[in-house]
């Protein structure tokens, strides 16, 4: 499945301006290499998708350097756009002190591994739909999914095993 942008308007970010997309699948944007130099932190923009062809949402997505926030309307139609690569998804809660200390490792992988998909879900009231369809018990905990699937879960702050997980789940 071919995914097929385009652009309406693009600014300088620094310009305070909005980028705006459109397409008929989930769009997946990562910002690394070359466009950090550009500033390029807090970018905001909208999300239009259907993969069904029958509706179109539109759900803001937060951009974190290379890891994409995502909430319940956003989460399944990036997973399934990124078809056969790996995702990582990052469960986690603005009040968990290992949620907090693991954060900046997670970004780190995230440009370390620039062939896999990177997310952050915030399981707060809003979310909470989704967490539990994802079974989540403890935060945090990163789900490895392929192929749309969830194929590995790492429950607790523990980097280690989250980098053998993510290696494992790459190189099958």
């Amino acid at each position: 499945m071919a995914l097929q942008v385009q652009a309406y308007k693009i600014s300088s970010p620094r310009n305070g301006a909005i980028w705006t997309l459109s397409t008929k699948q989930a769009v997946v944007v990562r910002v690394g290499g070359a466009d950090s130099k550009l500033g390029v932190r807090g970018v905001s923009l909208k999300v239009n998708s259907s993969l069904d062809g029958t509706a179109s949402s539109t759900t803001p997505v937060k951009l974190l350097g290379q890891v994409t926030e995502v909430n319940k309307d956003t989460f399944w139609p990036l997973v399934n756009a990124a078809g056969d690569k790996t995702v990582v998804l990052d469960m986690f809660t603005q009040w968990c002190g290992p949620c907090k200390v693991i954060a900046p490792k997670y970004q780190e992988l995230s440009l370390k591994y620039n062939d896999v998909i990177f997310l952050k879900l915030d399981c707060n009231q809003d979310n909470k739909p989704l967490a539990k369809e994802l079974g989540i018990k403890v935060v945090p905990t990163f789900k490895i999914l392929k192929d749309s699937k969830i194929v590995k879960e790492i429950t607790g702050a523990k980097f280690d095993d989250l980098v053998a997980a993510i290696e494992s789940v790459r190189s099958s």
